[in-house]
């Protein structure tokens, strides 16, 4: 197991907030979409936001109830868990960075669902990685391997986005942009992903 003793109780509370900032996002999506649930489900899993977010809930679900000595699950290992780190902050800065004020949230809800998404998780899951993960043992090889989330994310975005011409943000809209330009902001991404992981990799080598 690559995490320090005592992790139990910060990792209970984070999956009681990250739950909360899904379900509340949730509660609002579907009051904007005319409580259609499908359609809103659809819409809501649509975005590496959400879809990252639920991956940090499970991962602190399962850290709640997992015992000190179990090594074989996949969330008590420093390559994942360093992995989703890179996958939550990247979150965080696209949006802080590039989509901040593009669209206001609505009413109280939607403003606290998104600094919950985008700050307040990110912020708590790389905490959990500073003080709780054991991170020397990380190589910088397997940065190309956490690579595939990601470009499974653009990939699936663009052939959902041909089929139904719509796209979930700005930057790969292939109908305002035109694909070389949607898929050169989509490489540019990557290439953020690989980066942050490499620095990741770097500061977990020296600790």
């Amino acid at each position: 197991m690559d995490l320090n003793k005592n992790f139990r109780p910060f990792v209970s509370c984070a999956a009681v907030v990250v739950w909360f900032s899904l379900a509340l996002q949730f509660s609002v999506s579907l009051q904007l979409l005319n409580n259609d649930y499908p359609t809103t489900i659809k819409a809501f899993l649509s975005y590496f936001t959400v879809l990252t977010n639920i991956i940090v809930a499970i991962c602190f679900s399962r850290l709640s109830f997992v015992k000190q000595v179990e090594s074989g699950n996949l969330f008590t290992q420093a390559p994942a868990l360093t992995a989703i780190t890179v996958y939550i902050v990247v979150v965080g800065l696209i949006y802080n960075i590039m989509l901040r004020g593009l669209v206001l949230p609505a009413g109280l809800p939607a403003r606290l669902a998104d600094e919950l998404l985008h700050v307040v998780n990110p912020l708590i899951f790389l905490l959990f990685w500073v003080f709780f993960v054991k991170k020397s043992t990380l190589q910088y090889k397997q940065s190309i391997n956490w690579l595939a989330y990601p470009f499974i994310y653009v990939v699936f975005i663009v052939v959902r986005g041909y089929l139904i011409n719509k796209y979930p943000y700005p930057f790969i809209d292939v109908v305002q942009l035109g694909y070389p330009t949607a898929i050169l902001n989509a490489s540019v991404v990557m290439l953020i992903f690989w980066l942050l992981s490499l620095l990741f990799i770097f500061i977990g080598k020296k600790t």
